[in-house]
């Protein structure tokens, strides 16, 4: 009973405050982003979206209900699972925009590349756990954690969903770094990366070429490839200092800004707020990911230090990369922004792996051996 109590009064409110303030933007920033639709009524898309919020909640809670180390023993069945789900998505998934990235079930399109994300981090916490070499990897140690890795990527760019795929690969380069890779390791990687980059280049898809050419040059093809980063740039930069105002933004209101519900749900949000709103909502995800890092540093347990760094990483790129691509500083790779973006299987991911922060920052003072819990003084 000492430990239950322990654990109800260690539960970390922090980060259940600012995830439950993030999201309540996006929410609002979604009813926003589609106010004009249908005559101004709006469409049900911030309902659906408030719908995900309470299941990625109820599914933080579940995550966070029992000892964290759990995840450890089941990582590995879950990553075979998902990796079924990879496949069958190829065969059967439902395709929207040229990409056939979802499962229907019914009641909810199941997006595995999603839930992937916060299973590979688990898997290669595991792995790393379990096979610690205190000098530093070499290549040939890290020959079973990149096949880990490379499987479900690759499933993953078949779909072709370049931007979930593109998230493993960094996600899982951060993770080899933190558990210290052998400087002569790095410099090979580095070597074979450039190497490969013209035998990527060549199996890319033109449109995945496009983004990258457009990126470097939007104005080469403003009505088509480099339509959206421009109306994203024009968006951002219309907004100023202190914004046009709750749904006055022209670009989304009068439908000029694409997929601004989804991908450019961060562009609606900085011409309505200007900067001074990006700012707020880029100063909670700093603290989201702050926070994460100082659970990752007071975990007990090289396990617990691991899934939560891995989980920070997963976030601060998802972060990163969404805001980057929207204001032009990165190419346009299809990543949702956590919790302000609509999406039904990125919500219940990124709660998930939020729960799971909770989690290791509540058993903080439980030190495990031997399978046993034990109070630490």
């Amino acid at each position: 009973m000492l430990i239950d109590r322990r654990l109800i009064n260690n539960f970390d409110w922090l980060l259940l405050m600012v995830v439950l303030i993030i999201a309540s933007i996006g929410v609002l920033n979604l009813y926003s982003a589609t106010f004009s639709t249908f005559g101004g009524t709006g469409q049900k898309i911030y309902v659906k979206q408030i719908y995900w919020v309470i299941m990625g909640l109820c599914c933080m809670i579940a995550s966070l209900s029992f000892d964290y180390h759990k995840f450890q023993s089941y990582a590995y069945p879950a990553y075979f699972i998902n990796l079924f789900f990879l496949v069958v998505v190829l065969v059967i998934g439902r395709a929207i925009s040229g990409s056939q990235r979802w499962i229907n079930l019914g009641f909810f399109s199941y997006q595995p590349s999603e839930s992937m994300k916060v299973i590979l981090i688990m898997v290669l916490a595991k792995y790393f756990c379990l096979n610690e070499i205190k000098d530093g990897y070499s290549l040939r140690d890290l020959i079973t954690p990149a096949f880990l890795v490379l499987m479900p990527a690759v499933l993953i760019l078949k779909e072709p969903d370049l931007g979930s795929a593109f998230i493993l690969v960094l996600l899982s380069g951060i993770m080899f770094l933190y558990v210290r890779i052998k400087w002569k390791t790095i410099a090979l990687i580095s070597i074979s990366g450039i190497a490969a980059a013209p035998v990527a280049w060549h199996f890319m898809k033109d449109y995945q070429r496009n983004r990258i050419l457009t990126f470097m040059s939007p104005d080469n093809d403003p009505l088509g490839a480099g339509y959206h980063i421009i109306q994203s740039k024009i968006a951002v930069g219309s907004g100023q200092f202190w914004g046009k105002g709750f749904l006055k933004g022209t670009q989304s209101q009068l439908k000029f800004l694409p997929e601004q519900h989804t991908d450019f749900a961060f562009s609606v949000l900085a011409e309505e707020w200007g900067l001074m709103g990006s700012l707020v909502l880029i100063l909670l995800f700093l603290i989201l990911v702050l926070w994460g890092l100082n659970i990752a540093q007071r975990s007990r347990d090289q396990y617990g230090n691991m899934l939560a760094f891995g989980v920070v990483s997963y976030l601060f790129l998802e972060i990163v990369i969404n805001v980057g691509m929207v204001t032009g500083v990165l190419p346009v790779v299809g990543i949702p922004l956590p919790l302000i973006s609509y999406g039904g299987s990125s919500v219940i991911s990124t709660m998930i792996s939020l729960g799971i922060l909770m989690n290791i920052s509540m058993r903080r003072f439980i030190f495990h051996s031997a399978g046993s819990e034990q109070e630490t003084s």
